[in-house]
């Protein structure tokens, strides 16, 4: 969902930065990388060990309001995901979100964005187990959905969520991330790789799963 759906990477990034920053703790040079993909207990505790002098729930909590203040009722979404989403689903595709945001934040982008009854599943990697590059939420995805991971097309924007999705066994199209793009190395794992989400169609899905 995030730098697929919505462009909220750079947020999350600078709510925790401020808050970091706000606490007296120590940012680390790849704190950024580190927490890409991370479920919320991992990022929580990661936040912890940079010296906030908070506990893991209440870090969870202040970050949570601080988005939830940068998105209002509109969280960002990308030109041309709404209308991607749509024509898969128009075509018969079953859909899944399989997200490192928190449950509740899932919900509230995709009823903003119109999208709730598109998807036949969508899973938080804290309700899967361990967040990306870990392959749980991508298998627990496909398991809701009834259809087997190797039969399925990831789309990810970062390095850790493609790792995450060829681990599950899936194909993946990669969106690279504008403000924070995969590995080459990563890149170079993905079935397809697409400049920008509208270019996402059944095509482009067709092609992944049995490229030539």
């Amino acid at each position: 969902m995030d730098g697929v759906l919505i462009d909220s990477e750079q947020v999350w990034d600078a709510v925790r930065r401020e808050l970091v920053a706000e606490r007296g703790g120590r940012w680390a040079p790849d704190s950024t990388r580190v927490m890409m993909g991370m479920s919320t207990p991992e990022w929580a505790a990661y936040l912890v060990s940079l010296g906030i002098g908070m506990t893991a729930d209440e870090a969870v909590d202040e970050v949570l309001r601080r988005l939830g203040e940068r998105y209002g009722d509109a969280p960002p979404l990308i030109d041309g995901a709404v209308g991607a989403v749509r024509a898969l689903a128009a075509a018969g595709l079953p859909l899944a979100v399989a997200s490192s945001s928190p449950r509740p934040v899932i919900e509230l982008v995709l009823r903003s964005a119109g999208l709730l009854g598109e998807f036949g599943a969508f899973v938080s990697s804290e309700e899967a187990g361990r967040g990306k590059p870990a392959p749980d939420v991508y298998l627990e995805a496909a398991r809701r959905l009834g259809v087997p991971a190797a039969h399925c097309v990831a789309v990810e924007d970062s390095t850790n969520g493609v790792r995450a999705a060829v681990a599950a066994g899936m194909r993946v199209i990669v969106v690279p991330n504008p403000h924070f793009p995969p590995s080459s190395e990563a890149v170079a794992l993905a079935a397809a790789r697409l400049g920008h989400i509208g270019d996402l169609t059944l095509e482009t899905v067709r092609t992944a799963y049995a490229p030539t």
